[in-house]
């Protein structure tokens, strides 16, 4: 399983402050610590006003990159000047996040998805929101892969995202995206599949139980990546079980692996 790591996110009010004052060591511990712990790509998310946030970028994608240089940045913003400046300073070709159907984003982050030939979040939503049906989403992935395709952007670059609704506002939610994902997967086999797992339990008491829940079932549907906390110990164990179990381990030797280097299982006492 891809791991795309969540934490370092403007809207979150300590990566917000230390954006702010500057604090690096604040920012460079949460990317050292999450690249630890599995994640493939760190999310950048300066989460400011357009007009500071290519400044913010910059400084995010330099301090991520100190902490962690093996890592793939995955620079996460609407405002198309923002990514281009991250993608001036990364030091590896970034992902995106996200193109969806969306005109501004249409026009501002899929030019640049193309010229930089970057991996590309792609979201099952246009300027009317999201669909409450799985054939809804599938339309407007549709469309949006067509256009990547004719600028150039192969489907293997595609981390498709059908995204997940809380429980909490619908019982159906995590079926129509379960739906979503193995329509996808069959259509375009190519491409990968990702997905904000965490949404699935907003609003609910045991996160942590529906989320592990939810991973297994999204695994079992083709999903091959999730933006997640990669701290977290129970979730990255379920998440390599189930791997295992669906035959993606070769002769389990992930799971195993990561068994006995003490990353996953109960911890053991000092």
């Amino acid at each position: 399983m891809i791991v795309i790591g969540e934490k370092i996110n403007g809207t979150r009010k300590q990566v917000a402050q230390a954006i702010q004052d500057r604090d690096a060591d604040f920012i460079r511990d949460l990317a050292r610590r999450q690249f630890e712990n599995g994640a493939t790509y760190l999310d950048v998310n300066a989460g400011t006003v357009p007009a500071r946030e290519p400044d913010d970028m910059i400084w995010l994608v330099e301090t991520v990159q100190e902490a962690a240089p093996d890592a793939i940045l995955c620079l996460d913003s609407a405002n198309a000047d923002a990514l281009r400046a991250g993608i001036g300073k990364a030091a590896k070709v970034p992902m995106l996040n996200s193109l969806s159907g969306e005109q501004f984003r249409i026009d501002g982050v899929l030019p640049l998805a193309c010229e930089f030939q970057t991996e590309l979040i792609v979201l099952a939503l246009d300027d009317n929101g999201i669909p409450r049906t799985s054939e809804g989403r599938l339309d407007i992935i549709r469309r949006l892969v067509e256009l990547t395709r004719a600028g150039g952007l192969p489907d293997e670059k595609l981390f498709i995202d059908p995204l997940v609704m809380a429980i909490s506002t619908g019982t159906e939610n995590g079926n129509v995206t379960l739906e979503t994902c193995r329509k996808i997967r069959e259509e375009f086999p190519a491409a990968h599949l990702t997905c904000g797992l965490s949404n699935i339990s907003f609003g609910m008491p045991l996160r942590s139980i529906l989320n592990q829940a939810f991973m297994v079932l999204l695994a079992q549907a083709g999903m091959d990546s999730v933006i997640v906390n990669p701290e977290e110990r129970d979730l990255r164990g379920i998440m390599m079980a189930a791997e295992t179990l669906l035959g993606r381990d070769r002769h389990c030797m992930n799971f195993n692996r990561a068994f006995r280097a003490g990353k996953i299982g109960p911890e053991k006492e000092a």
